[in-house]
């Protein structure tokens, strides 16, 4: 019997060996798991901070976006009231129309030079490709001379505010006109 006392202590030393086997194990793989939700947490917080960072960056860069969309208004009205006034027919006889028109531009000028400093430029579009992104089509007109898709005239200019759009160019792009369009598909038939 004695035989069998020792063959169970032996059991129960070896099943008690494979539990605190296990234990350790467990302990290990709960260790990894809660240093790996460590490392996640940490990293989440790292790029949280990132995120504040570049939202009060941006913030700072572009905070008058608004101010600066509402202020091409003013200049649109100034640039309207000095074509309406050098066109209308009974200030044209006017002794000061001149001088008056001259303060215009003076003021126009100012405006640009204000907007040139914060950031704010005008995009060059006439006799660019249309690009949706920047450009937003009015009319097409129909021109033999110049490629499909290209800018031919500016409607309304359209403004940069750093590296963000501000306002679109409204403008007038280029088409191949009908008798062309049909020439081109003729040849296309004809040549396949």
């Amino acid at each position: 019997m004695t035989n069998l006392n020792d063959e169970d202590k032996a059991k129960k030393t070896s099943g008690e060996r494979n539990q605190e086997k296990k234990k350790e194990e467990s302990l290990e793989d709960k260790l990894k798991i809660t240093e790996d939700k460590l490392l996640r947490s940490l990293a989440e917080l790292e790029n949280q901070r990132n995120r504040f960072e570049k939202e009060i960056k941006e913030a700072i860069e572009f905070g008058g976006f608004s101010f600066a969309r509402e202020n091409l208004a003013l200049l649109d009205n100034l640039q309207r009231a000095h074509d309406s006034i050098k066109a209308d027919p009974e200030l044209k006889n006017s002794k000061d129309l001149e001088k008056f028109l001259k303060n215009i531009e003076i003021i126009e000028k100012d405006l640009l030079t204000i907007f040139k400093k914060n950031k704010i430029e005008k995009i060059d579009c006439l006799n660019k490709k249309f690009d949706p992104n920047f450009h937003q089509a009015m009319t097409e007109i129909e021109k033999d001379n110049v490629d499909p898709g290209t800018i031919i005239q500016e409607i309304q200019p359209g403004y940069m505010f750093g590296e963000r759009l501000l306002r679109p160019s409204m403008v007038a792009v280029s088409k191949k006109t009908l008798k062309n369009e049909q020439e081109t598909k003729d040849k296309n038939e004809k040549n396949p």
